[in-house]
């Protein structure tokens, strides 16, 4: 790093991702210089342990450096890093991309760690839209009110709160203005956008109304979600719109109906399958993946078979494996333990059946035409979110149409077409013409 550079470590989830580029942006206008922001994570023990070696060790390698410390883990855990001799600067979650509070010349205290349940609005400086070459994010919501018992997530963002839809409108506006192609709706839990908002307005209807108002963009995608909160409206876009796109991401956790209820997820394993079958039944050519945990506290192997085969069953694509790592101060923490060596075991055969699933997956998409969204050089994505390989050159950003040819088992392998498909050239898998609600009622 030089003595000019600002340098975001980040931990975690895909909204810490989006996070740090807005905290990267803010300290480049507030003129911060020779500074290192840890953007962390509370989610494992394990992930507040990597962030603590990596600040020790940039302290080795840029002694001079101001080290600053943010993210979940720094709001929940405040004490652990204000400890650390290294550290600067400990910022809370609400503060951590304000005007002005990356500054040296700040005033306050070391530790700025207010008590994130009281704030009651989505930070006005974390809504903009970041971009990378291909797409853009846009923070629609932050925060859950849910209290899952391994979870301590709540405790890092807060109470959830929504972006009035108005704000959301304007800045996807704005990115389609400047030639984004997608965009995708971020947050901590965004199923639950709108609950807060006067008269309590769906996800559905926000997407709905993105896409009726912003005719320019082609493709809108949503992170990940909670399955039981997907709306009727949601369900109609699905259906009815090509440029929401076939994916969904869900908060499973579990396919056993005891360690669900123990977890206090609101949803069983059958709510599971009905939603995916739901899904296929008004948008065939969807693809699902899954945040899955091996070895929750008194899981027995017939429950984690349960989870296990939940991925054949409920025909997932893409799996996100995590080994259960205990909390301090969650309830789930206090369970009944499964030893460590089965933790890691239950979690490799999880993995490995998301290898398979995937594989059978991109297996089912050989010998079609897709669309890609090219993300880097030989590198597309397609629209049900499969990487797609392809030879010869396209741009980054553009929508290009491919013949997939095979696939490797962890991506399909692809020749572009001559031609470039825009908005308005898709040709997209058929999608049901059930109408099942107005997608564009808000």
């Amino acid at each position: 790093m030089t003595g000019s550079e600002v340098r975001v470590v980040t931990f975690g989830c895909r909204l810490n991702a989006y996070e740090s580029e807005v905290i990267r942006a803010r300290a480049a206008e507030d003129g911060v210089t020779d500074a290192v922001v840890f953007n962390t994570c509370a989610v494992t023990g394990e992930a507040v342990r990597q962030a603590r070696q990596a600040i020790r060790k940039a302290r080795r390698e840029t002694p001079g450096a101001r080290l600053i410390v943010t993210g979940c883990a720094a709001q929940i855990e405040p004490e652990t890093f204000a400890a650390m001799p290294e550290v600067d600067l400990v910022l809370g979650n609400a503060d951590k991309a304000r005007p002005g509070a990356l500054s040296p010349l700040a005033e306050g205290p070391r530790v700025r760690v207010n008590d994130i349940m009281s704030v009651r609005e989505t930070a006005g400086h974390l809504i903009a839209g970041v971009r990378d070459r291909a797409r853009a994010y846009v923070e629609v919501q932050n925060g859950c009110d849910h209290r899952c018992t391994f979870c301590v997530i709540p405790f890092g963002r807060g109470n959830s709160r929504s972006v009035p839809a108005g704000e959301v409108v304007e800045q996807v506006r704005r990115l389609a203005a400047e030639g984004c192609r997608e965009v995708v709706l971020t947050g901590v839990d965004v199923t639950s956008w709108g609950a807060d908002l006067p008269g309590a307005p769906t996800l559905g209807q926000l997407a709905g109304r993105i896409l009726r108002l912003v005719p320019d963009l082609p493709r809108l995608r949503l992170s990940s979600i909670d399955a039981a909160e997907i709306d009727p409206d949601l369900m109609a876009l699905l259906g009815n719109e090509p440029r929401f796109m076939p994916h969904l991401h869900l908060s499973l956790q579990a396919g056993d109906d005891m360690i669900l209820k123990r977890m206090k997820r609101r949803h069983s394993r059958a709510d599971a399958l009905r939603l995916v079958a739901d899904v296929r039944a008004v948008r065939p050519d969807v693809a699902f993946g899954a945040d899955l945990i091996a070895g929750f506290p008194t899981e027995t192997e017939a429950m984690f078979r349960n989870t296990l085969d939940l991925v054949e069953a409920a025909g997932l694509a893409f799996l996100h494996v995590f080994p259960y790592s205990p909390r301090p101060g969650t309830p789930a923490a206090r369970m009944p333990p499964v030893p460590k060596a089965e933790v890691r075991e239950r979690a490799a055969r999880l993995r490995a059946a998301g290898e398979a699933a995937l594989a059978r997956h991109l297996a089912s998409r050989v010998g079609r035409e897709v669309q890609g969204l090219v993300e880097r050089p030989g590198l597309a994505r397609a629209e049900d979110f499969s990487e797609i390989a392809f030879s010869g050159s396209a741009p980054a950003g553009e929508i290009q149409t491919f013949q997939v040819t095979g696939q490797d088992g962890r991506r399909l392998l692809a020749e572009p077409h001559p031609r470039i498909a825009g908005s308005q050239a898709l040709d997209p898998v058929p999608i049901s013409g059930n109408r099942l609600s107005d997608p564009n009622r808000i």
